[in-house]
């Protein structure tokens, strides 16, 4: 299913870092900054977890709730945020639920070998629960930057 922007985030239900769970439908009111990465640990997810915790007030003060989803497990989530200090909620999909839902599962190459993984997507998503933007094919080093402008404007 390819979601598009304008149409209402679906909702989903997923343990954090430290296994609490976390609904999407619980963050209504507020923007939620939804962001699916391939791997705990991986450079291009390092990068973009790290850009987030450095612009992280930035997003606190704009009232923006930081999720971001893989199909990792609880445990290597926890290891992950320890390791990077990272201070926003790490959402484990280990079933591939969610990942599916949102559409950002599926064929990747990585020299020269094809495999089943999560593509590198964000969705922004307003107060009211609609998306109103997606991001595809992010650039890791840059993307925290790129939703804080967006925010900052609308």
């Amino acid at each position: 299913m390819k979601l598009k922007e304008k149409q209402i985030a679906p909702d989903f239900k997923l343990p954090d870092q430290d296994g609490k769970i976390h609904k999407l439908s619980d963050y209504r009111g507020r923007w939620v900054v939804l962001y699916f990465y391939p791997k705990d640990n991986t450079p291009g997810c390092t990068k973009e977890a790290c850009a987030i915790r450095d612009s992280f007030p930035a997003f606190e003060k704009l009232k923006a709730k930081v999720l971001g989803v893989s199909v990792d497990s609880v445990v290597s989530h926890k290891k992950f945020a320890e390791k990077f200090s990272l201070p926003f909620t790490l959402l484990a999909d280990e079933k591939k639920e969610v990942v599916k839902k949102y559409g950002v599962w599926g064929k990747k190459r990585f020299m020269g070998k094809e495999y089943d993984g999560t593509y590198r997507t964000s969705f922004l998503i307003d107060p009211n629960g609609k998306i109103v933007k997606i991001y595809e094919n992010v650039k890791p080093e840059i993307h925290a930057e790129e939703v804080l402008d967006y925010l900052k404007a609308v």
